[in-house]
């Protein structure tokens, strides 16, 4: 019997080391409270979508479309903001979390009803600002403890009381942008026969013209 159970073992680990290894995309959240710009919350999207392999490297914010007194008044117009490298470098990485296919499929229909080309981009200090986004992804994505009215308007505290109330959820990480963007992988080539087009936060398409000016 015993040596059956070696022999399972051994015919396992060969089935297991020929299988594919499976991989994912991760999403990071993000705060940034340093420069002359305002305090910003925001996430990034990288690694590789299960069923398809093509590698994802993106990354969304929220901001209002220009900054004036209006801001203070009520609801302006928003729009999706895409951090440049410099920016998300000098930012904080706070925490991640491993998504399905499913749950990645969810955060880009988020992102495209947020976007003023194909959903609602009204913006409002209060009500509707970069953290009010990210918020709407932790909840995607099944997290508990993302009500704090009094955070809502601080980035990096808010995300550190969620990711303390999901320790047992996401990986904690608390390291500068720098740091954490140097300990991560290469991301694969994406495969012969994937000819999508780049999204629109994805590391070579198109970046926001204009600083990240969120609170």
């Amino acid at each position: 019997m015993t040596k059956l159970l070696r022999i399972a073992a051994a015919l396992f680990l060969t089935l297991a080391c020929a299988l594919p290894a499976q991989a994912a995309v991760t999403i990071t959240f993000w705060s940034h409270e340093l420069g002359n710009s305002f305090p910003h919350a925001f996430f990034t999207l990288r690694g590789t979508v299960d069923a398809t392999g093509a590698p994802v490297d993106a990354n969304y914010g929220f901001t209002a479309k220009s900054v004036s007194p209006a801001l203070l008044m009520g609801t302006v117009k928003g729009r999706l903001d895409i951090s440049k490298p410099f920016y998300i470098s000098t930012s904080d990485a706070q925490f991640s979390y491993v998504m399905t296919d499913a749950q990645y499929a969810d955060i880009l229909a988020l992102v495209a009803g947020w976007d003023e080309k194909t959903g609602d981009a009204h913006y409002n200090l209060n009500q509707r600002n970069c953290v009010h986004f990210v918020q709407e992804a932790a909840r995607r994505l099944g997290l508990v403890g993302l009500d704090h009215p009094d955070l809502m308007k601080k980035p990096r505290s808010y995300l550190k009381a969620v990711a303390q109330a999901n320790t047992d959820r996401v990986t904690v990480i608390g390291k500068g942008g720098k740091a954490y963007l140097a300990s991560l992988p290469p991301l694969p080539a994406a495969p012969a026969n994937d000819n999508r087009i780049p999204a629109q936060g994805a590391a070579t398409g198109t970046s926001s013209s204009m600083s990240t000016t969120d609170s």
